[in-house]
Protein backbone atom coordinates (compact mmCIF):
# COMPACT_ATOMS: atom_id res chain seq x y z
CA UNK A 1 0.00 0.00 0.00
CA UNK A 2 1.03 3.55 -0.56
CA UNK A 3 2.74 6.18 1.68
CA UNK A 4 0.14 8.46 2.28
CA UNK A 5 0.64 12.11 4.47
CA UNK A 6 -2.20 14.77 4.62
CA UNK A 7 -1.30 18.31 6.03
CA UNK A 8 -4.46 19.60 7.80
CA UNK A 9 -6.07 21.63 10.55
CA UNK A 10 -8.31 19.23 12.96
CA UNK A 11 -11.73 21.68 12.17
CA UNK A 12 -11.08 22.04 8.35
CA UNK A 13 -14.17 20.63 6.53
CA UNK A 14 -12.16 19.51 3.53
CA UNK A 15 -9.40 17.51 5.73
CA UNK A 16 -12.27 16.09 7.95
CA UNK A 17 -13.42 14.98 4.23
CA UNK A 18 -10.11 13.90 3.10
CA UNK A 19 -9.42 11.68 6.42
CA UNK A 20 -13.05 10.12 5.67
CA UNK A 21 -12.19 9.20 2.04
CA UNK A 22 -8.95 7.66 2.57
CA UNK A 23 -10.45 6.19 5.89
CA UNK A 24 -13.63 4.71 3.85
CA UNK A 25 -11.09 3.15 1.30
CA UNK A 26 -9.13 1.41 4.30
CA UNK A 27 -5.79 3.58 3.33
CA UNK A 28 -3.43 4.38 6.81
CA UNK A 29 -2.05 7.66 6.44
CA UNK A 30 0.28 10.20 8.50
CA UNK A 31 -1.57 13.26 9.25
CA UNK A 32 0.33 16.36 10.00
CA UNK A 33 -1.00 19.09 12.18
CA UNK A 34 0.27 22.61 10.58
CA UNK A 35 -2.25 24.68 12.93
CA UNK A 36 0.17 24.93 15.80
CA UNK A 37 3.48 24.41 14.34
CA UNK A 38 4.47 26.72 11.66
CA UNK A 39 7.96 24.36 10.67
CA UNK A 40 5.55 22.07 9.56
CA UNK A 41 3.29 24.86 8.05
CA UNK A 42 6.66 26.19 6.22
CA UNK A 43 7.44 22.65 5.09
CA UNK A 44 3.86 21.73 3.73
CA UNK A 45 3.88 25.16 1.29
CA UNK A 46 7.24 24.47 0.08
CA UNK A 47 6.33 20.58 -0.84
CA UNK A 48 2.57 21.89 -2.19
CA UNK A 49 3.29 25.11 -3.40
CA UNK A 50 0.10 26.30 -1.80
CA UNK A 51 -1.00 27.65 1.75
CA UNK A 52 -4.30 25.92 2.00
CA UNK A 53 -5.29 22.22 3.50
CA UNK A 54 -5.38 19.65 3.34
CA UNK A 55 -2.46 19.12 1.37
CA UNK A 56 -2.11 15.50 0.27
CA UNK A 57 0.48 13.68 -0.66
CA UNK A 58 0.79 9.80 -2.16
CA UNK A 59 4.26 8.12 -2.14
CA UNK A 60 5.84 11.78 -1.97
CA UNK A 61 3.33 12.93 -5.39
CA UNK A 62 1.28 15.78 -4.28
CA UNK A 63 -2.22 15.31 -5.20
CA UNK A 64 -3.22 18.36 -4.39
CA UNK A 65 -6.56 19.05 -1.52
CA UNK A 66 -9.35 17.02 -1.42
CA UNK A 67 -11.28 18.10 -4.52
CA UNK A 68 -8.27 17.33 -6.60
CA UNK A 69 -8.50 13.96 -4.59
CA UNK A 70 -12.10 13.77 -4.71
CA UNK A 71 -12.08 14.32 -8.40
CA UNK A 72 -9.50 11.31 -8.67
CA UNK A 73 -11.32 9.05 -6.83
CA UNK A 74 -14.52 9.78 -9.45
CA UNK A 75 -12.38 8.91 -12.25
CA UNK A 76 -11.16 5.89 -11.02
CA UNK A 77 -7.54 7.02 -10.51
CA UNK A 78 -6.95 7.27 -6.79
CA UNK A 79 -7.13 3.52 -6.44
CA UNK A 80 -4.23 2.71 -8.42
CA UNK A 81 -2.28 5.53 -7.14
CA UNK A 82 -3.22 4.26 -3.25
CA UNK A 83 -2.11 0.39 -4.21
CA UNK A 84 -5.89 -0.72 -4.01
CA UNK A 85 -7.10 -3.32 -6.68
CA UNK A 86 -9.68 -2.42 -8.60
CA UNK A 87 -12.97 -3.97 -8.30
CA UNK A 88 -14.41 -3.74 -11.72
CA UNK A 89 -18.10 -4.71 -10.54
CA UNK A 90 -18.26 -1.74 -8.43
CA UNK A 91 -18.04 0.27 -12.18
CA UNK A 92 -20.84 -1.61 -12.85
CA UNK A 93 -23.55 0.07 -9.93
CA UNK A 94 -22.41 3.71 -11.09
Amino acid sequence: MADVVVYLTPFCPYCVRAKQLLGHKGVDFKEIRVDMDMQKRHEMEQRSQRTSVPQIFIDDQHIGGYDDMSMLDRENKLDPLLGLAHDYRHDCHR
